[in-house]
This record gives C-alpha cells, sequence and structure tokens, in this order.
C-alpha cells in the first residue's frame, strides 16, 4: 500500500453501506491484526481505531481490494451505530435534484 487510499465499511449481513474512511499501511495492519477497523485521520494525522471512544467499533469479517488496487472494501459487523450522530449508517441524507 503506498499512501493513503479509500476505505468503505460495509455490513457484513446486509450489505449496507455503513462509512468511508482512509487508511494509511499501518492502519491497515493494526486493522488486520486488531480485526477492528482502524484508519487514518487525514485532518488530526494519526490513527483511529472506530469504536475507542464510543464503544461502537467494526469488526472486519473480510477485507477486499478494487481492481485498480487503490481502495478497500472492509465487511464488517458493526456494534452499535456507526455515524457519530447515532444513525446506522453515515449516508442518510439524500441529495436533491
Amino acid at each position: 500500500m503506498n499512501g493513503v487510499v479509500p476505505a468503505i465499511a460495509q455490513d457484513s449481513k446486509t450489505g449496507k453501506v455503513l462509512m468511508l474512511g482512509f487508511m494509511n499501511e499501518k492502519a491497515f495492519k493494526k486493522t488486520i491484526k486488531a480485526k477492528k477497523a482502524t484508519f487514518w485521520s487525514r485532518s488530526r494525522k494519526q490513527l483511529w481505531t472506530k469504536g475507542e471512544t464510543s464503544g461502537n467499533f467494526l469488526n472486519v469479517k473480510e477485507i477486499w481490494l478494487d481492481c485498480d488496487n487503490d481502495a478497500l472494501l472492509l465487511k464488517v459487523k458493526p456494534v452499535g451505530p456507526t455515524c457519530h450522530t447515532g444513525k446506522e449508517s453515515c449516508f442518510f441524507r439524500k441529495v436533491k435534484k
């Protein structure tokens, strides 16, 4: 892995897209080792494990790589809501045309 890549978290049971984060090599390795989704915060310039403060972890079941090797799909089992707003998914606002 070179640099930072997008990492999509998807509920392994329902297929619902839960969130988008970014991973660097350290975040990827920590995710594999701990089996909990860990991301790279581009604003804070540090690793963060989803759920470390809220308890709403994303337990990683599978990791898929896209055809261009520049994005990841994490199939996860969420513990509680994923979004910091308390919603199941961060994608809950539909764009109006």
